[in-house]
């Protein structure tokens, strides 16, 4: 990972912001955090700020001179920001270098992490904890967080201030909201992709449905052939979206064949993905989680670990099935 040694604007000082943030100091850029609430605290004097020789940062809260963004050389925005915000969508335009903080984040990972995403409308948070305690319970050294509430900055962070040797990360598995692909990502590539679902949310941003399908789907546009992307089945908006990605990724479906199939009754995931490799079914009767739609979640964990090739076989994975537990607060009394 290569240090940059630039002057570079943080737009959007909430949890992704702050992390994006201190990882620019980290890798040596001169930082200024802009954000236009000015109930927000100044963060020059925050300790996670001052560790990291902060003296190339400063905070700009409520109005501030437009020629800020002009003269950076990277803008960096969190997601929470609307494109109409902060004249981004001018900057966009003029050829600006501006990226999301999940990107930026990505930038500075060693390129032998894979990376699982995962978004959709419902259940994202719940299949991204699935699949991080199923790779953990192989050992393999994981980081889970994104739009979940852990930046992907913060992984990023912990690779920059470490020697190189100590970088054990294998996997990052990364929950993403439409909101943090507004901006088309370069560096974020998923060696697996999953959009679980997508019904009506959002639409006071988006507007439209196929507006909404075609940010979820931006996941897929810098894989390759070699990678599985799995989608709902039957959603005519994905199936509009996705289009313009076909022959990037081996597809897969949330339904049906080639992917996944749930008999609820029998408590059973078949899978068959021949262009992976994959045909085998997992045993879903030892689940404590509760809710039927946890069977798919787990399933679609399940083929998300193994088509990540980590060592990992679906067969594997019954082992840790009665072991799953979701977030706090889903299914619970």
């Amino acid at each position: 990972m290569v240090h940059i040694t630039v002057e570079l604007q943080v737009i959007g000082l909430g949890i992704s912001g702050k992390a994006a943030a201190r990882l620019a100091l980290a890798r040596g850029a001169s930082v200024v955090g802009i954000d236009q609430d000015e109930s927000l605290s100044s963060l020059e004097h925050d300790p996670s700020f001052m560790a990291l020789n902060s003296t190339g940062f400063k905070t700009v809260l409520g109005n501030f001179d437009w020629n800020l963004l002009k003269d950076a050389d990277v803008v960096v925005v969190s997601p929470g920001v609307p494109l109409e915000k902060y004249g981004l969508s001018y900057l966009l335009q003029s050829g600006k270098q501006v990226m999301s903080e999940l990107d930026f984040a990505a930038e500075a990972l060693p390129k032998s992490v894979k990376i699982l995403a995962v978004t959709g409308t419902n259940g994202k948070s719940t299949t991204v904890t699935f699949a991080g305690q199923m790779l953990n319970h192989f050992g393999i050294d994981t980081f889970v967080g994104g739009n979940l509430g852990t930046s992907l900055s913060e992984a990023a962070i912990q690779h920059v201030t470490s020697p190189a040797q100590e970088c054990k990360l294998k996997v990052a598995v990364v929950e993403v909201s439409s909101y943090q692909m507004a901006i088309p990502c370069v560096y974020f590539r998923p060696s697996v992709s999953v959009v679980l679902n997508l019904t009506p949310d959002h639409l006071e941003r988006h507007k439209t449905m196929l507006d909404y399908a075609e940010h979820k789907c931006r996941l897929f546009s810098h894989m390759t052939n070699a990678k599985l992307g799995l989608l709902s089945f039957g959603n005519q908006h994905l199936d509009e979206a996705v289009k313009k990605y076909w022959n990037k990724f081996n597809p897969a479906w949330i339904g049906a064949f080639p992917g996944l199939e749930i008999d609820t009754e029998a408590k059973i995931a078949t899978f068959k993905v021949p262009d992976i490799g994959i045909e085998s079914q997992l045993q879903l009767g030892s689940m404590r989680a509760m809710g039927k739609h946890n069977y798919f979640n787990a399933a679609v964990a399940a083929l998300s670990v193994a088509g990540l090739d980590v060592g990992v076989h679906i067969e594997d994975i019954n082992s840790t099935i009665e072991k799953l537990r979701p977030p706090p607060h889903r299914m619970q009394v």
